[in-house]
């Protein structure tokens, strides 16, 4: 598709873009209905299990932990990462068309960056809560870590990519605005984007792994230790919902953002965005806490406006 609604630039007769067109999922009017409808509803629960999680975090004693204060705060921005790409794309599929102007697509990359850049710090962080002998301070200085640095990387590709030229095609191949799908759009050199990329996913991605590997042989070795089988059994099950977030979130990472190489966006990049964007904060409620006995006690009393016991 050619260049849509250009403005000319003050320096010469170069065109400048002023918005981006978004395909979306699909472009086939009789299945964008029926997408509404799964993606808000899939919306819906999302927010509705992670402001339960926070409600029965809030009013039950027994999950006032550090590993409870973390997974409040995963739940708080499991919902801003989902409403940062859902609500606009659902915005789209009822007018059947999406042209979003290049300040707010900017916009959305930077929160979609900072965002999904906390919850990635927080879930290497999450090894380190199983021991409850964390101070009040410890875990407000590693939540304020998480986020300095994850503010760091976002806006650090924020600037890179706004000084980027966008002279050419605007139509991008995707459901929300993200770097990929941006670099194949730009008309100037895209060598310095690339390796503040990698070096981004490095910190973001490798050296995480890398430590929750480490922590996660230190709590199998303490699990090993604990003489009662109920015991043993519980320790993984907590464990195992964690690593399974952390494959979803990370590998999903890893496919979208190390293969700059690739000609074009494909179906299968998108599939992989529903992934990391829609999928994995709707189900971190189901795995990590709502099959929990005290959550699911919690949110009863939630419900029914019943008093904790004493």
């Amino acid at each position: 598709p050619s260049l849509q609604d250009p403005s000319q630039d003050a320096w010469g007769n170069r065109t400048t873009v002023t918005e981006f067109i978004l395909l979306g999922l699909t472009e086939n009017i009789r299945l964008q209905p029926i997408l509404f409808v799964v993606f808000l509803v899939a919306y819906l629960i999302t927010v509705g299990g992670n402001l339960s999680i926070l409600a029965a975090i809030f009013v039950e004693p027994k999950l006032h932990t550090p590993m409870y204060y973390f997974l409040g705060n995963l739940s708080l921005l499991d919902i801003g990462c989902i409403t940062v790409t859902v609500p606009p794309m659902l915005a789209c599929l009822l007018a059947h068309q999406c042209r979003v102007p290049y300040a707010a697509c900017i916009s959305q990359l930077f929160f979609f960056h900072l965002l999904a850049g906390v919850d990635c710090h927080l879930l290497t962080a999450m090894p380190l809560t199983y021991s409850t002998r964390m101070s009040r301070e410890v875990q407000g200085a590693l939540v304020g870590i998480c986020c300095t640095i994850s503010f760091i990387n976002a806006l650090t590709h924020t600037v890179a990519i706004s000084v980027l030229d966008f002279c050419g095609p605007n139509v991008i191949n995707h459901f929300y605005c993200d770097l990929p799908p941006l670099f194949q759009l730009s008309c100037s050199s895209i060598h310095l984007n690339g390796k503040l990329l990698f070096v981004g996913a490095t910190f973001m991605g490798v050296f995480p792994m890398i430590l929750i590997s480490v922590s996660y042989a230190h709590v199998t070795a303490a699990v090993l230790r604990i003489r009662s089988a109920e015991g043993r059994k519980k320790a993984f099950s907590t464990c195992g919902s964690h690593l399974t977030v952390v494959c979803i979130f990370y590998g999903t990472g890893f496919f979208s953002y190390m293969r700059l190489g690739s000609a074009s966006v494909s179906d299968k990049d998108k599939g992989i965005g529903i992934l990391n964007t829609i999928l994995s904060p709707m189900l971190n409620p189901v795995i990590y806490s709502l099959r929990n006995p005290d959550v699911q006690g919690a949110l009863k009393r939630v419900l029914i406006g019943k008093q904790p016991p004493e």
